[in-house]
């Protein structure tokens, strides 16, 4: 059964919690009805436990075989890159439950300053194309464009081996 999750990043708050919890669905709901209420002051009840299993999305996992991975090669000054975080934190509020990225990061490369790479794990291709397909995605590849230096490099990986020594 795939772990579920409920993030209270991707939940408006005025509090900025940032509390994530992870496991069954069933166990999530409760717990996180239980944050609501002592933490954020929300009534626990069938409404609210509602809204959280419809929050509710399949928790990221470790990159496995079968996984897809995307590296994203680019060039942009620092300044611009600034703008990078903000870029992706409205792609993921947009986007929400519809998210099929487990995770992401973005690397700055040490030996040619100004080149950054940026890798994205989904469990399968058929999720990154769905990932790509949504409107959430083609608004912050549209503005990535406008903070790098010319065209993008992508490679396109199908995970074969991933181990966590």
């Amino acid at each position: 059964m795939t772990r579920k999750i409920a993030d209270c990043r991707d939940m408006p708050s005025e509090s900025g919690c940032t509390l994530a919890i992870t496991g069954e669905e069933e166990e999530v709901v409760a717990a996180a009805a239980a944050h609501a209420a002592t933490v954020h002051g929300h009534t626990d009840n069938e409404e609210l436990r509602a809204a959280i299993r419809n929050e509710l999305r399949d928790a990221p996992s470790e990159a496995a075989p079968g996984g897809f991975v995307q590296l994203i090669e680019f060039r942009a000054d620092a300044q611009r890159m600034e703008r990078f975080d903000e870029l992706a934190q409205q792609w993921k509020h947009d986007i929400g439950t519809d998210r099929t990225a487990g995770w992401f990061l973005v690397g700055a490369d040490r030996d040619e300053p100004g080149r950054y790479v940026q890798i994205v794990e989904f469990p399968s291709y058929e999720d990154a194309m769905s990932n790509s397909k949504h409107p959430a995605t083609g608004r912050i590849a549209a503005g990535m464009s406008e903070l790098v230096d010319g065209e993008p490099s992508y490679r396109n990986l199908d995970v074969v081996r991933a181990e966590t020594p």
